[in-house]
């Protein structure tokens, strides 16, 4: 199955104690590059996430966002008892001194710093990471589904581009054929004409036609053209990551087509020659985004 490196998978679930959101997304890139943003304390899950992405995806730049929102609250706070004792007694300390009088509540020393601290509540890594592989897989799901229906589209439009290449072959090889015999017809007439009725030596003509045949003849660049067009139809069939392996194919199928456009000396086989190019530039375009 042929997969875009494009794509976006979303999923959320909400667990006893929290709500876990995951979105996924990736555009085109030459090798595998993940991307995790996480809270800062789940920080310890991004290898998980990029392990757990990588054996489902193998090209591409992919960014993953991972919300995890407590139900029951992830922090408490810690009363330093000592330190408000001693704002206390130096706050007494100071009314007495300056012969100041008023009472102290608990509100006013508790406004002082360090006297309530934040304090994180521990959490169980196992159970989060859990919680957090069953969303990303779903969402992995999501993503991968989008990706395979858009490689079924990239699909369809290379074949049909690699069936209309096919066809412009069969005709540059008809093209080459009559032009051969065009060439030889008009080698005669002018021989003819240069001898003015004189003997014509059929030698010579057979051995130029032989010379143009040979210096334009594109058999071989045309049996490879169908190998490759071949190939790219079992490689687009095949369930393993093909983008780089497309990537080559259709710098061969290029090489092939400019070979057969310098040697041509036929206006019909150089117009064919350029809409085969158009073509192939376009399922060029299409592997780019494979994955």
């Amino acid at each position: 199955m042929l997969n875009s490196m494009t794509g976006y998978g979303r999923a959320s679930r909400t667990f006893d104690t929290r709500e876990i959101s995951v979105e996924l997304r990736s555009v085109n890139h030459r090798y595998l590059e993940i991307g995790v943003r996480l809270p800062r304390s789940a920080a310890f899950l991004e290898e998980k996430v990029k392990a757990a992405v990588q054996k489902r995806v193998s090209r591409g730049k992919a960014d993953v966002s991972i919300s995890i929102v407590s139900q029951t609250g992830s922090e408490s706070v810690q009363l330093n008892l000592d330190l408000a004792r001693a704002y206390y007694e130096a706050i007494g300390g100071i009314a007495s001194e300056l012969g100041i009088s008023g009472e102290v509540d608990a509100a006013a020393i508790a406004r002082f710093p360090e006297v309530f601290n934040p304090v994180k509540l521990p959490v169980d890594e196992e159970e989060l990471w859990k919680e957090v592989s069953e969303v990303l897989e779903e969402a992995l799901d999501n993503y991968c589904a989008m990706r395979a229906l858009e490689g079924e589209r990239l699909k369809a439009d290379m074949l049909l581009r690699a069936d209309f290449i096919e066809k412009a072959v069969g005709e540059i090889e008809k093209n080459s054929a009559l032009s051969l015999e065009k060439y030889r017809e008009k080698l005669l007439a002018r021989m003819t004409a240069a001898l003015e009725g004189a003997g014509i030596d059929e030698n010579r003509i057979l051995l130029e036609a032989a010379i143009y045949a040979d210096r334009s003849a594109v058999d071989e660049e045309t049996v490879r053209l169908r190998s490759h067009l071949l190939q790219l139809r079992e490689i687009v069939a095949s369930s393993e990551p093909v983008g780089r392996k497309l990537d080559f194919l259709i710098q061969e199928i290029n090489r092939e087509i400019n070979t057969i456009g310098s040697k041509a000396n036929d206006l019909g086989v150089t117009s064919i020659v350029v809409d085969v190019k158009a073509e192939i530039e376009k399922i060029r375009e299409q592997v780019q985004n494979v994955e």
